[in-house]
């Protein structure tokens, strides 16, 4: 019975092997290439614009005749809060690391790391949400046409799951195939609704009495422009929608092309391009979600902005229809479905790009999860389970969304307040600070009314979470050393050790003081029966941060008395032993002998002990170490246990 897991398991490797090589021929073929910031910013635009197709109708219902007014407060937000904010996003985290990384050393150790995991939680929830939400939009867009079959109406799931699948065929091509589909589907859009706004304003124009009668019912309900703003205020988080795409904005700046000037540490080209990019898109969209209010709540009788109505979730549809005529209306209803369709593409590129930063440096995703391929895949199984959980509703999983939207939003704040508080910017902080508090107010506000979204988010981060830990364990014996450095001291004690048999002494430094090194040496060389012409070297590896997952081991020479010793730290002590003794035989040409004692206790509680605190039982997990990193047992490093 075990050859069929045998070959399953040969499959699997085989499986991943493949993902890997088509992602390395991928990038040599240049599909990852970086692009011209406005066809980057066509990518999130999708997501961003496609609101354009139920923002009205959503500000219409929630505010009424107040919707321009709501939704100004809305637009000066946008540019004068979530724009600055992003603007230092992307100065501070120019490789697609977003909001995240400035807030990922703000509590130290594992706190910090499951800090990270919540927010990726919310950002799993906002990017995923994206994806399924606007596939179930364009669905409902679909089915609702006069010229679709009625048997096509209780298809809902099915064509949903077909449109995450076009999406996630899209991606498994390349970047580049998705960032010129973006391109043109973006720039159909926004010029069908330009024609169908200025339209709306002609007509207008020709009936003035249509002003007349808003600012009559504008007045009716607020006779004091005041009390009119500030009923407005509290209105418009229910229009939080139209605040999305500025996260995914930063999380794909490495597909931003910059200049070859530009450096790793300073790429100040790409910054610039990012800012021009975010830029652009917020004040495209502040333009176009003000007319589109205003053209909207003066044109479109009150009642067919309600469930059922002619103009329920598609205000500007219902302006093409009524004043371009069908064939035009016809193909406004395509570029619609069409970009709410691919609406998901930005964020999966977000989700390729922020995901793979975070995960797999900290051992908890394995390392396939680097590549974008499997990651598609991944990720177009998780939109599938989540459409057939939520049915493919579209106000089932509105909520979600906009939590996801918000929270993020909120943690870039504080992140940019945090960061102008610590470079002494009172001004900036205070500024900072205030948009923050509008944030957060908006986030409380959406989580009262719709509990829903935290429920869900609150999902995903408990998955990702455990999960998390799951592939934190799975890998914890891997070698999780990305180099080793050697000062000239303890390269010299090796030089001198490898003209005899290598004997390293594993020990844990209390003191430091000779007489430690004295009585460990007595002991050692009477438990293994070392002769005393033999000489030694003493090896102490101490903890950093144990939550970490890889780094770079740099390794000191040091001398007490007459005993040479070789100091380290990393975040685990038996895989640095490990590492370190893999190193040494591959510098000598010899077999290095590394001696330990016995440890008394519960193994589980040493084994807790390993993966929380890395140390535990150090010569056993050392010994498994170099059992999966070198597989022929005769160039294995000798492991010694006594005591």
């Amino acid at each position: 019975m075990a050859k069929p897991f045998v070959s399953r398991k040969r499959l699997n490797i085989k499986l991943i092997r493949w993902f890997l090589e088509q992602e390395e021929r991928s990038e040599k073929a240049g599909h990852h290439r970086t692009h011209p910031w406005w066809q980057v910013m066509c990518l999130t635009g999708v997501d961003y614009f496609s609101t354009l197709g139920y923002q009205p109708g959503i500000a219409a219902l929630a505010a009424g005749a107040l919707s321009p007014v709501a939704t100004l407060i809305l637009v000066l937000l946008t540019l004068f809060g979530a724009l600055p904010i992003y603007r230092r996003v992307a100065t501070h985290s120019p490789h697609g690391e977003g909001s995240i990384s400035m807030l990922e050393h703000l509590l130290p150790w594992w706190q910090g790391k499951l800090f990270v995991l919540c927010l990726l939680g919310f950002v799993a929830t906002d990017f995923i949400i994206t994806i399924t939400l606007s596939a179930a939009d364009a669905t409902a867009h679909i089915v609702e046409n006069p010229l679709i079959p009625s048997f096509i109406h209780h298809q809902t799931i099915a064509i949903t799951l077909v449109l995450i699948a076009l999406l996630g065929a899209v991606f498994l091509r390349g970047f580049r195939e998705a960032i010129g589909i973006a391109v043109f589907l973006v720039g159909v859009y926004l010029l069908l609704n330009v024609i169908v706004i200025g339209v709306g304003f002609y007509e207008i124009l020709n009936n003035l009495s249509a002003i007349a009668d808003w600012q009559s019912a504008l007045f009716a309900q607020h006779d004091n422009p005041l009390l009119m703003i500030g009923a407005a205020a509290l209105l418009f988080p229910k229009l939080a929608l139209g605040l999305s795409g500025f996260e995914t904005g930063v999380a794909v700046m490495p597909l931003v092309r910059g200049s070859s000037s530009d450096t790793w540490e300073q790429p100040k080209k790409r910054i610039r391009n990012t800012h021009n990019l975010l830029a652009t898109a917020a004040v495209i969209m502040s333009f176009f979600l003000l007319t589109s209010s205003l053209v909207t709540i003066l044109l479109i009788p009150a009642a067919e902005f309600q469930a059922g109505g002619k103009a329920s979730g598609r205000a500007l549809a219902y302006l093409a229809h009524r004043y371009l005529g069908g064939g035009f209306g016809t193909i406004y209803d395509l570029s619609t479905i069409s970009i709410l369709w691919f609406a998901g593409a930005s964020a999966m590129a977000g989700l390729l790009n922020i995901v793979p930063r975070y995960l797999p440096r900290y051992g908890m995703a394995p390392n396939w999860a680097r590549a974008t391929r499997p990651l598609v895949l991944v990720y177009t199984v998780i939109a599938f389970v989540v459409t057939i959980i939520f049915k493919a509703s579209v106000e089932a999983q509105g909520g979600a969304y906009a939590t996801g939207v918000l929270v993020l939003m909120s943690s870039a704040a504080v992140a940019v307040t945090l960061s102008a508080h610590r470079h002494r910017s009172k001004a900036g902080a205070l500024a900072f600070a205030i948009i923050t508090l509008l944030f957060i107010y908006t986030t409380i506000v959406n989580i009262i009314e719709r509990p829903e979204g935290i429920r869900i988010a609150t999902f995903f981060i408990g998955t990702i979470i455990v999960t998390s830990l799951i592939s934190r364990v799975w890998r914890s014996t891997e070698l999780r050393v990305e180099r080793i450095e050697i000062d000239e001291t303890a390269r010299e004690f090796i030089g001198q050790e490898s003209q005899e048999t290598l004997r390293l002494i594993a020990n844990r430094r209390n003191t430091g003081h000779v007489r430690e090194y004295v009585l460990k040496e007595q002991q050692v060389r009477e438990d293994h029966h070392i002769p005393p012409t033999d000489p030694i070297l003493f090896l102490e590896v101490q903890v950093a941060d144990a939550s970490e997952f890889t780094g770079i081991i740099r390794v000191k020479g040091v001398e007490v008395d007459r005993y040479r010793i070789l100091r380290a730290e990393s975040a685990a002590v038996p895989n640095a032993i490990a590492a370190l003794l893999l190193y040494i035989r591959d510098q000598t040409g010899k077999i290095p002998h590394a001696y330990f004692g016995w440890v008394e206790g519960n193994p589980i509680q040493y084994l807790l002990r390993f993966i929380l605190f890395g140390e535990g039982d150090i010569a056993v997990v050392t010994r498994e170490v170099l059992r999966k990193a070198e597989k022929k047992p005769e160039r294995r490093p000798a492991i010694h246990v006594g005591g």
